[in-house]
């Protein structure tokens, strides 16, 4: 089983949903831009958003076993995924990429 490294790209904030539509939080997300988290397959990532992980680790999973090119050529880079968490306030894009294997 492969490793699947998972980077921070991009963090948005929606203040006028959240005034809106949400409930006072005493903790929100805190992922930064460029953090960068490695997945062992079906294990999520030390200090990695619970929530997050719901949305991406079918991906994961299926990259850590060699799965590649969802959606029929949708990434550049076929053993790749840029998905969102489903935090519609403060959504967060992450790229996950295969790792290669390291030589044994």
């Amino acid at each position: 089983m492969k490793k699947v490294k998972i980077t921070v790209m991009k963090t948005a904030c929606y203040p006028d949903l959240i005034e809106k539509y949400e409930n006072p939080l005493l903790h929100a997300c805190d992922m930064r831009e460029g953090q960068v988290f490695i997945a062992n397959g079906w294990e999520k990532p030390k200090d990695f958003c619970d929530s997050a992980w719901e949305s991406l680790s079918p991906f994961v999973l299926a990259l850590a076993h060699g799965g590649e090119d969802f959606y029929n050529g949708w990434m550049k880079n076929k053993r790749s995924a840029m998905l969102s968490c489903n935090d519609g306030f403060r959504p967060v894009s992450f790229l996950l990429e295969t790792m290669e294997a390291e030589a044994e």
